[in-house]
């Protein structure tokens, strides 16, 4: 859902709209957007998070995962609502807006980032991997589970696929990933599943 509004908002603007009416709300390029996550959605995610805090604790990184949290970028007017977001406790503290909106603005707190693709394919595509990549953002993961994009981005015949975007000196690398491929993070390392078993999460 887009709210319907006469002018495109700044982000500051944003958060001093933001309702507390239970709803989830991003700001994409000025205009506000209510995410609604299906069920299956909210299942890859919390199965997601559940697989990288047992990743964290096995390597006893300095990370975390937070409940929310906001990614605002730099140059756009635009704060997005990650599905899942693994945070460096070590520089959480260079985020101003940290204690009191849950914001993170440096883009090398936030280690990786997690969108799970529904209707809104063109904003994790299009929009947040430039966006990401401008803020220096480790390692964004596109998880396709349902195959919704575009055939430019995931191939034809249109099939699940788990895109991970890596930065390599200031650019990201992107590496495919489907079936019963292992998955990697070059953050978080062996996660001890496949592309196929986290589709499946749902």
């Amino acid at each position: 859902m887009v709210q319907a509004l006469e002018y495109s908002l700044n982000f500051e603007e944003f958060i001093e709209w933001y309702p507390d009416d239970g709803k989830l709300y991003e700001l994409i390029d000025g205009v506000i957007v209510e995410v609604k996550p299906t069920g299956a959605h909210e299942k890859i995610a919390g199965f997601l998070a559940r697989k990288f805090w047992a990743a964290i604790d096995r390597q006893h990184l300095n990370y975390f995962i937070p409940r929310t949290c906001s990614i605002k970028p730099s140059s756009t007017k635009s704060g997005f609502l990650p599905d899942v977001a693994v945070l460096d406790e070590e520089t959480i503290d260079e985020n101003p807006r940290w204690k009191k909106e849950s914001t993170i603005t440096a883009g090398k707190t936030a280690k990786l980032i997690v969108e799970v693709t529904s209707t809104n394919w063109r904003d994790d595509y299009e929009r947040k991997i430039p966006d990401y990549e401008e803020m220096g953002v480790g390692e964004y993961w596109i998880l396709d589970y349902l195959g919704l994009a575009a055939a430019r981005h995931i191939g034809n015949p249109k099939q699940p696929v788990l895109t991970i975007c890596e930065l390599i000196n200031g650019e990201y690398q992107l590496q495919q990933l489907r079936g019963n491929t292992e998955i990697v993070s070059p953050t978080l390392g062996d996660l001890e599943m496949t592309a196929e078993q986290l589709f499946n999460a749902g």
